[in-house]
Formats: structure tokens, sequence, C-alpha cells
């Protein structure tokens, strides 16, 4: 969900005033980086996963207030649609069988909360995009009830002057405008956590971009958006159109967008957030009572509250994150990575696939002599990642040494291996390995992600004469019963 705020509307004086603070807090950071001690000797993982709701007929059910009453767990918190909950797991160290554990703890967690979801008349997908949602669901009360969200709103199109154009090619081209940043809602992601030390987050950072292409390709999950079929992971480009403050002329001028994959490669966190405050004009101005100067001076540690609500702002695909754990003399800084690239589901398994994939391919190529970024231009890897939203497993990748090839060509012969090293020096359990990179070996051999099984199956479902609804809702249908049997995607049949 993101910082809190307790307004929507801030005063001229007050955008100056925070703008100040943040360069303040700007300033604090830069001397924490040098002087700090930071948390990372047991380096823990996280996961949040974004997910939607939807009544009986698989239609979106804008009930999260009546659902989240229900599952009665600080786990489960708001998203921006009244469709949307999050669940947020537990942070962990990734070493043994903790992964097993996990997957365990995950599925026991959503399955208790689809039964307090069930009593309420709602079933909690994990989609990338809710397939069945429509233009007609987001004209009435979509948004959840939240202060931030409504200030979020109001800010965007302040910024922008202007309603939103989304506007995206595909087979079957949609193109909008739109008054709100609804259209934003129907992005679900999961997203992963990794702690790591100052001197280790550029390396960290760095390959979490070169990974982030053939990590999309893979593990697609969103080629419907109001009817249409768009990008094997259309939520990419949707979540940038939904959210971008620019008009065509700011846009023109080469003013960078809010949702972004950057533009270098980095030698340090702090290029990340000086980023930040340099280009980016505040959307949330909302100014905390903290002095951070003095609370490092007294040798206690800031929470920089202003730096880390604007950058909450700013939508990196994998964003940098400075946090506090604890309170007072206790309180303890860290750092992590959250990467933001792949969408939810679509199942327990396939998504504790996708991430060890994630952590083990970062951690070897983390560790390289030669990093593999010193090879590839920042271009060409900002490049795959858009190759790999638009086209999935049928995207070509540019990779150094190898010239253009598919991304289960690369999986198998790069990546893979490359995934397997990398939770070894985890020190992640063999049975462990094994069961979750087997996943992403089966995908790349089937050449089905979660994207390719819902347009074979609603194509299978319209040549049997259902129309499009139809199809989509008896495709989430079939989804979501796949989905509580736990096995991988890439096993799914279609339609009997």
């Amino acid at each position: 969900m993101g910082e809190d705020v307790t307004r929507t509307a801030f005063s001229r004086a007050h955008r100056r005033d925070y703008r100040r603070k943040v360069q303040l807090c700007l300033d604090v950071f830069e001397t924490m980086l040098q002087q700090s001690s930071f948390e990372f000797e047991r380096p823990l993982t996280g996961m949040e996963i974004e997910c939607n709701l939807v009544d009986g007929e698989y239609q979106p059910a804008m009930t999260n207030s009546d659902v989240l009453a229900a599952i009665a767990d600080p786990a489960y918190q708001t998203e921006l649609g009244a469709y949307n909950i999050e669940f947020n797991v537990p942070p962990r160290p990734l070493p043994g069988r903790s992964g097993l554990e996990l997957e365990n703890e995950v599925r026991a967690s959503l399955n208790a909360a689809e039964t307090k979801a069930d009593d309420n008349g709602a079933h909690i997908v994990m989609v990338g995009i809710l397939p069945t949602l429509m233009p007609e669901h987001l004209s009435g009360d979509w948004m959840s009830e939240s202060t931030r969200y409504q200030a979020l709103n109001d800010s965007i199109f302040t910024a922008r002057g202007e309603d939103i154009i989304i506007d995206i090619a595909g087979p079957e081209r949609l193109s909008l405008e739109t008054a709100t940043i609804a259209p934003e809602s129907a992005c679900t992601s999961m997203q992963l956590h990794l702690q790591v030390s100052p001197a280790d987050f550029a390396q960290n950072w760095n390959a979490a971009q070169v990974v982030a292409g053939p990590q999309l390709a893979m593990g697609a999950n969103s080629p419907f958006f109001f009817g249409h079929h768009l990008w094997a992971e259309t939520r990419i480009e949707l979540f940038a159109q939904a959210t971008d403050t620019r008009s065509d002329e700011l846009r023109t001028q080469g003013v960078r967008p809010r949702v972004w994959f950057g533009e270098r490669w980095i030698t340090s966190i702090f290029d990340l957030f000086e980023e930040n405050v340099r280009y980016f004009p505040s959307l949330l101005p909302e100014i905390s009572d903290e002095d951070p100067v003095a609370e490092l001076a007294a040798g206690r540690t800031p929470k920089l509250a202003e730096l880390r609500l604007h950058n909450g702002t700013i939508y990196r695909w994998n964003r940098p994150v400075y946090d506090v754990v604890g309170e007072g003399d206790a309180a303890k800084p860290h750092l992590r990575v959250e990467n933001r690239v792949l969408p939810a589901g679509p199942t327990v398994i396939d998504m504790m696939a996708n991430a060890a994939f994630y952590y083990g391919v970062l951690r070897a190529m983390s560790e390289e002599e030669r990093p593999i970024w010193t090879k590839l231009s920042f271009a060409a890897a900002e490049h795959n990642f858009l190759a790999a939203a638009q086209y999935g497993m049928d995207a070509r990748l540019y990779w150094p040494g190898a010239g253009e090839v598919t991304p289960d060509e690369l999986v198998l012969r790069k990546l893979l291996p490359m995934a397997h090293e990398g939770l070894r020096r985890w020190g992640v359990a063999t049975e462990v390995r094994e069961r979750f990179l087997g996943v992403i070996e089966g995908r790349a051999k089937a050449g089905r992600n979660g994207a390719v099984w819902q347009v074979e199956t609603v194509r299978a479902l319209q040549e049997r004469g259902l129309a499009r609804p139809q199809a989509l809702a008896e495709m989430l249908r079939l989804h979501c019963e796949r989905m509580h049997s736990n096995e991988p995607v890439h096993t799914w049949d279609g339609p009997t």
C-alpha cells in the first residue's frame, strides 16, 4: 500500500518546504551510507502478493473492506481498487528448506483468507490483470477508501492537466481516455524484496535490471485488459500509461516517466535516490516532524519519512528501498532491492518458482568477476524488458556472446544453471532448488506460461461458440480451479 498520508490538498508553500526537506533527507542519507551501520549480516527476503476479488460469476467484487474485516489479519491490506487486496508475506532468510515452509505457509494463509472471502460472497484470484474487468466496473465506487489513493489520483491529474490516454497496441489494439487512475488498479503484481548491504546494492540492482527481461518473459500472466488481447504482460504498459503525469509536450521534451526502467547502470544506491530527487517533483508532499540531522547527531536512526514517501511515488521496476526496523535505540536501518517486475499468480508454486529463479540468478550474476552489465548496454536491457512484456515466450532477447535468443533457450542454457549455482551459494537445500527451478525448466520446455494458457483457453472457448466476455469468465473459472490445485501452469490443460 505504501506510506500513508493525511491530506489530499497541498499548498504551494507546503510543496516548497517538502522539496527542501527531501533534499535534507537525501544529504543525511548520503552521510549514513558513509558512516552508519546497516543491517545485512543475515539477509532477509520478503514477498508481497496483490490479489483480485471476484463474485460467483467471476466478475470484479468491489468488497475489499468487507473481506478484509472478515479476514482480520494485518498481513492483508487494501490496494488501490476496491476489488484488490494485498498479502504481505513475513520476511525470512533463504537458506535450507525455508522455501518449502514458505510455500506451505502462503498456501495455508491464502486458503484461510479464501474461506473468509467466500463467506462474503467473494473469491480471491491471483492473476496479473483480472480478465473479466471491463470499463463499466471502473466508473463508480472503484477506489479503496484511503486518503493516500485519493491524494495520488488528484496529484497525478493536477500535474498532468488533462485526461490520461491509454493506447496499447497488440493483436487487438485498445485506445481510451480516462479521468482517473482507475486503470492502474487492474495491475496486480508479486513483489520480491532482498535485503543487501550498501556495498553490494549496486551489483544486485544492476543484475536485477539485466534479468528483468528473461524474468518477465517466463512469468507473463496478463494478456487481456478490458476484453482486448494485448501484450503477454499488458500490466507493464498499462501501469506506465495509467500513472503518467506528463502531457504530450513534456513527453516529447524527454521528461522522465514516473514508471521507469531507469537509464544507466549504477555504482551506489545513492545514484537512484539522487535521481529521484533531481528528476521528479513531489506527488504527495506530506511533511513529518522529524529533524533527520538532529536524529543522526544524537546517534539515533532517522526515518527519513519524506525521502521514503517520495521514493514510493516513483515506480521503478526495481526500486531501491530504505527502511527502519525497530524503535528508539533498537532501530536499525536496512536497504532492499524491491523487484516489481512480475505479475501475481497463477499458483503459489509458480510464484515460488519465479522467486527462486530470481534470487538464484541475482546471487550468481552479482558475484561474477566480469559482470554481464559491463558487456550489455543499458538500452539493450531495457529493450529486452519491453520485448518480453510485449511478446512473452515469443520475444527475441539480446544476450552478450549469444546474440538474439528466445527466452526458453536463454533460460535453459544460461540462466537456469546460474540460478542453481546462486541458490547453492545461498545455502538453499537441494530438494528446494530442484522443486522450484524444475518448474522454470518445465515452463521453458513447454513454452507455456500464464499468458499463453489464458490466450489458448479463450481461443478454444470462442471456437466452441462462446462470445469473448463469456469466454473470459469461463477461462477465469478454470484458472481459479487450477490455481487451487497448486499444479504449475505449464502442466494445465485447456477446457474439457
